[in-house]
């Protein structure tokens, strides 16, 4: 007579002489300080829970070999403790560690599911409800590279970079030593070009940063599985073809071979122009320039929109259950950040629409949080702007946006706020008007598709909810250069009587 199959959640410390039949979902190896080495692994049987497992030095031998990574097993007898892992991959209360009597049997298990991932949400980590004893797999497309740091003596190699996820959160993660050389072996490779969307298992997560764990973690780079390939599919398309760039901070601390700086990267087949020019583009055009954010342009729309809470696409009923073209089951569509806001340079002004994921970086909260704290005050009307919102004013910024003359406005594809950043494209590549196409094609590093139409840049409507740009708030009457009285929200770039200064905003990188 054989003996059942226990299962996992029923381990605990009142005996050894456990059976359980299991699929090996992670196994790593740990060297501590004195050079001992051993095994650890996570294990989860047809019911989706799970147990670490430990493999004591002493019996590495016996098991190093035999054990792979996703096989189906059973296992026979083990010591049970209490899970005293400083860092805890899974929920369970126990830890096993393997006896000299301990015996497993490889064995195909069809009713368990095969090797996968737990990713934490990035809302959940900026709010601060993680576990601060909690290893967690997380995935998000690198949108900046913050801080780079040499092996140098005395230091090592730490990487550090902003992920995003589809919901437009951000969050800084920190890769160091063996993990933060291959994210720059991939970074640097020629070959590598477009969104750089990484997996990384058994994160550390602290003070909303993630980082890798000094063993176990696992750092998944663009590579050919379902999670990313899914993921990268989910982007919108404009960001699928653009690299990562470098803030210029984090060129001051690495002078690693890439290919363009970051600057270059920005301007990369845009149009690089000052805000007065805006008003002579006749077609829909990628521009980069330096502006300064002075108000917000209230519509009747307000500063959010109900969207799927995968991607950036509008909820047609914020009220209704629905599945979105992205493949997501939408139960309860959230609010994403849409809003209008004045810029200026000098005495020129143009309307830029800002989307959720730039707004979320700069404010560092996404609109559901925001939302849900003004529904917290009895608050639940878009048309009121939450105090918070004004963190996103009098900030000089440099702009890489898609200008739409039909609607005079132009809406911001990536932004930079950092100081030397901002100086380099306002002094070495915005083109005045009296500079010669001689000039303006010496500044830019990819002089190809610099004339940008509409058709060529139908990639946008990624961005926008609708993929169509709702029409214009109530229109603004000002003077303009000639005299005569002119329609702002018609003129695109006008002329301010004055412009308020502006405050420039100084991130330090995360270390």
């Amino acid at each position: 007579m054989s003996r059942k199959v226990d299962s996992v959640k029923d381990i605990n410390d009142s005996k050894e002489t456990w059976r359980l039949a299991v699929r090996i979902m992670d196994v790593w190896s740990v060297v501590n300080n004195k050079g001992i080495e051993h095994l650890e692994m996570i294990v989860m049987d047809s019911l989706g829970d799970r147990i670490q497992v430990l493999i004591r030095h002493d019996h590495l031998l016996k098991w190093k070999e035999v054990i792979k990574e996703n096989m189906t097993c059973i296992i026979n007898n083990g010591s049970v403790y209490n899970n005293d892992f400083q860092w805890k991959i899974c929920d369970h209360s126990k830890k096993i560690v393997f006896l000299g009597g301990t015996t497993m049997k490889a064995i195909e298990l069809q009713n368990i599911s095969p090797k996968g991932y737990f990713f934490k949400d990035f809302g959940e980590i900026l709010q601060g409800k993680c576990k601060t004893d909690r290893l967690e797999d997380i995935i998000g497309a690198v949108s900046e590279i913050n801080h780079i740091q040499s092996n140098t003596p005395g230091k090592k190699v730490v990487v550090s970079v902003v992920l995003k996820d589809l919901k437009g959160n951000c969050i800084n993660c920190n890769l160091w030593e063996i993990y933060g050389s291959k994210f720059l072996a991939y970074y640097n490779d020629p070959k590598n070009n477009g969104a750089i969307v990484i997996l990384l298992t058994y994160a550390m997560v602290k003070d909303g940063q993630v980082s890798n764990a000094l063993s176990g973690s696992k750092l998944l780079i663009n590579e050919d599985i379902p999670e990313i390939q899914d993921f990268m599919s989910k982007l919108p398309t404009n960001e699928q073809k653009e690299k990562p760039t470098q803030s210029a901070k984090s060129l001051s601390n690495w002078s690693g071979g890439s290919q363009y700086s970051p600057v270059e990267r920005f301007v990369h087949n845009a149009k690089c122009m000052s805000l007065s020019q805006f008003c002579k583009i006749k077609h829909e055009t990628l521009c980069v320039t330096v502006a300064t954010t002075l108000k917000f342009a209230v519509s009747k729309y307000g500063w959010f929109y109900y969207g799927c809470t995968r991607c950036s696409s509008k909820a047609h009923n914020p009220e209704k259950a629905y599945e979105c073209s992205c493949g997501q089951k939408v139960e309860q569509p959230i609010p994403r950040y849409k809003i209008e806001i004045y810029v200026s340079n000098g005495e020129s002004k143009y309307r830029f629409v800002f989307w959720d994921s730039e707004c979320a970086a700069i404010l560092g909260m996404t609109a559901e949080f925001m939302h849900n704290s003004m529904v917290e005050n009895e608050e639940d009307d878009p048309m009121v702007y939450p105090d918070e919102l004004e963190m996103l004013l009098n900030k000089k910024m440099a702009f890489r946006v898609k200008v739409q003359p039909t609607f005079s406005q132009a809406s911001v594809w990536k932004l930079c706020d950092d100081e030397v950043f901002v100086k380099e494209i306002e002094n070495d590549y915005i083109v005045e008007d009296n500079q010669s196409k001689i000039e303006y094609a010496k500044l830019v590093p990819n002089k190809e598709n610099l004339e940008t139409s509409a058709q060529t840049l139908s990639a946008f409507g990624e961005n926008d909810p609708e993929s169509i740009i709702l029409m214009t708030p109530a229109k603004d009457v000002v003077i303009a250069d000639k005299g005569e009285e002119v329609d702002f929200e018609a003129s695109g770039a006008t002329q301010l009587s004055g412009t308020k200064p502006s405050k420039k905003l100084k991130i330090e990188p995360s270390s």
